[in-house]
């Protein structure tokens, strides 16, 4: 092979440049594929924080929102509603919240970080039915001990207004109490906590 005449600059200029082309193009064709195996905005949406605005929820009122495909619910209590949540422990199967159904800031009588609102998940620990809020007391079909709080209609499980549950009922523990904080006087944030980065 004659190698005269030919200009060895030019030619590592070429494959320099040759290569760099390569480079990007192989670049542009992993992008998609990157990208790929990120979640989808849906998928992230789902398990995102959601924020609740209590500044309009009247005392005695229930707020729902939705996280992670389930039903959150926040009660503004009255005072009544407080002070008869500590008549209610003779009936309940674990009053001091002692099985973990909540984050350690709610393990209180009023399972809340604020005693005014109580945060929930709206399902039953029974079979994941959707317990209804009654906080009307004494209803006729509740009986007269009934102080409010939530009936699960497809089992009859009963909850206090602290999402604790009665003795006798299929329902085996209190409901559930998501993460949450508190950004303002206004705004609860669910889903995430004071530690959570």
């Amino acid at each position: 092979m004659n190698t005269q005449g030919v200009d060895k600059k030019r030619r590592r200029t070429l494959v320099a440049a040759t290569s760099v082309v390569g480079a990007i193009g192989a670049g542009f064709a992993l992008v998609p594929f990157v990208a790929s195996m990120n979640p989808s905005a849906k998928a992230r949406a789902a398990g995102a924080p959601v924020e609740a605005d209590i500044s309009k929820l009247e005392p005695g009122a229930l707020l729902r929102v939705k996280w992670r495909g389930q039903p959150i619910w926040v009660v503004h209590r009255t005072p009544a509603m407080l002070d008869s949540l500590p008549t209610l422990e003779p009936k309940l199967v674990d009053p001091n919240s002692t099985v973990p159904q909540q984050p350690p800031y709610c393990a209180n009588p009023t399972r809340a970080i604020n005693p005014t609102y109580f945060v929930a998940i709206g399902i039953c620990t029974h079979l994941g039915c959707s317990p209804t809020y009654r906080p009307e007391v004494a209803p006729d079909d509740l009986g007269k001990d009934w102080k409010g709080g939530w009936f699960c209609p497809c089992h009859g499980s009963k909850f206090d207004l602290a999402g604790r549950v009665y003795k006798g009922v299929p329902a085996p523990t209190n409901l559930v109490i998501p993460q949450h904080t508190y950004l303002n006087d206004t705004t609860i944030l669910i889903g995430q906590d004071e530690g959570a980065a």
